[in-house]
């Protein structure tokens, strides 16, 4: 199992290590996965209101130009013609939805392949102690600089608890701040310095370690009784309680 080393906010090593759970951070990367993944984000950000007039649409054009025969013109009925200036659009944009829909294996699987990359190439770093008192922009220079990261795409990924470290990030171009919540591919691999919080990685090891462990004994239940409803309903129950018992909780130390 891959281990990282734990930083504070200063760059120095505290000399504590995290191990890492192989279901989330050492998987083989998938590139058509991660690809469908960040198309998928990036068409969802698309507004999609472009749009243009048809003929029906264009104001005006209600009366005939000429009668049909005998003055030499080639026939028309409407000055709103898309073959007439000022005309109407055919088959111009119109207002619609960019989104692609993707299963949810597979966007977990894409997020943990980009996690998995990251940590393969030395790029992710956890660091104890993320938060500052105020919101400050020199917070994060310093910071980033201790690292030696003030001139690259640095990601911040924090519990979310503190607000202050998104707001001191924020006024830095190259920097993002992002919960542990609202980690996608996209960012993951467009960022070349991850900065993990460190509970925040505590909690995505203690939520790998419940799935896995859970997940093999209603295998187990399943098999004996033949019971695929309930077990699922179960799983899913019981895996929640536990999640939210292991946020509230104070038993996360990230060993």
């Amino acid at each position: 199992m891959p281990k990282l080393s734990v930083y504070n906010i200063s760059g120095q090593a505290t000399g504590e290590e995290i191990e890492l759970n192989d279901l989330v951070f050492g998987v083989e990367f998938n590139e058509a996965v991660v690809h469908q993944a960040i198309v998928m984000q990036q068409a969802a950000e698309r507004q999609g209101t472009s749009a243009t007039k048809t003929r029906g649409m264009v104001r005006g054009g209600g009366r005939k130009p000429w009668r049909q025969k005998g003055t030499g013109r080639a026939r028309s009925g409407s000055t709103r013609s898309p073959i007439w200036v000022g005309g109407g659009t055919t088959f111009g944009p119109q207002p619609r939805s960019y989104a692609k829909k993707m299963p949810r294996k597979a966007r977990r699987l894409a997020i943990r392949c980009a996690l998995s990359a990251k940590v393969a190439a030395g790029e992710l770093i956890v660091v104890e102690g993320l938060s500052f008192d105020a919101p400050k922009t020199k917070n994060v220079v310093t910071m980033l600089s201790a690292f030696d990261a003030a001139d690259k795409k640095a990601l911040l990924i924090t519990d979310g608890s503190n607000e202050n470290v998104e707001l001191s990030s924020r006024n830095i171009s190259k920097v993002t701040a992002l919960s542990n919540g609202c980690l996608n591919c996209f960012d993951l691999l467009h960022n070349t310095f991850q900065t993990f919080f460190r509970l925040g990685m505590a909690r995505k090891n203690t939520i790998a370690w419940i799935t896995l462990f859970l997940r093999q004994v209603f295998q187990l239940v399943d098999r004996q009784h033949n019971t695929v409803r309930i077990v699922t309903g179960c799983y899913t129950q019981i895996k929640t309680a536990l999640i939210c018992a292991a946020f509230v909780g104070t038993a996360v130390t990230g060993r």
